[in-house]
């Protein structure tokens, strides 16, 4: 006896699937919005900042880097509570992305700025810019050029563990496809469909990276 597929009932759950889809790209753009910004910061601190800070960022980018993501996330969905820290599903999942995110940012960002020739800080300090203007408009622009494929595979990779958050109910894509066929025993299906729509999701992202690096972060 063959088996039988029914791709029909996963489909007709598409309300279930859209909104799975689209928290997931919600997670994913606070976080890479937020996790950018840390990123940098932290990136900064790490190179040019004072020993205690770089002591500090440096724990916490091994803390994030050497622990699993669900372990984070369950520290701050479960753990937190225990300290008085109560936090929604959707909070905590955005917390923990950001937190992962921004640790693997850092050193992502750092080797970039860290191959930054110091005769072009030098030429920029003799224009009389600040240390600011430096680091914004001569020292990170070309380091995020150099790093933005690194940093746009470590972007998808977040996006892909957002279906961990599914874990704490949070009603992301992998959330939906578990729903489903929870509901019509139909698990090779809506994993199957679950699986392409990720698929999409990753190719499309990072075409639109790809794209908005240029022009939004290091120019042509």
């Amino acid at each position: 006896m063959g088996i039988e597929f029914d791709f029909g009932v996963v489909f007709a759950a598409w309300p279930l699937l859209l909104k799975g889809v689209a928290w997931t790209i919600g997670l994913t753009a606070i976080a890479t919005a937020i996790g950018m910004v840390v990123g940098v910061a932290c990136a900064w601190s790490r190179a040019s900042g004072p020993l205690w800070l770089r002591w500090v960022v440096g724990a916490y980018v091994e803390l994030i880097r050497n622990t699993p993501f669900i372990v984070q996330l369950f520290f701050i969905f479960f753990g937190l509570p225990a300290a008085g820290f109560k936090l929604s599903p959707e909070v905590a999942s955005i917390i923990a992305m950001v937190l992962n995110l921004g640790a693997y940012a850092t050193e992502i960002i750092r080797a970039g700025i860290q191959a930054t020739p110091k005769g072009q800080i030098e030429a920029a300090v003799s224009l009389a810019l600040d240390k600011r203007q430096v680091f914004m408009r001569v020292v990170l622009p070309p380091a995020l050029k150099k790093v933005w494929p690194s940093m746009i595979s470590q972007i998808i990779i977040v996006m892909l563990g957002s279906a961990v958050c599914g874990q704490i109910s949070v009603e992301e894509l992998s959330y939906a496809a578990n729903l489903i066929q929870s509901r019509t025993f139909r698990a090779f299906e809506a994993f199957i469909v679950a699986t392409l729509i990720y698929l999409a999701l990753s190719i499309g992202l990072r075409r639109l990276l790809d794209w908005a690096g240029p022009r939004f972060f290091f120019g042509r």
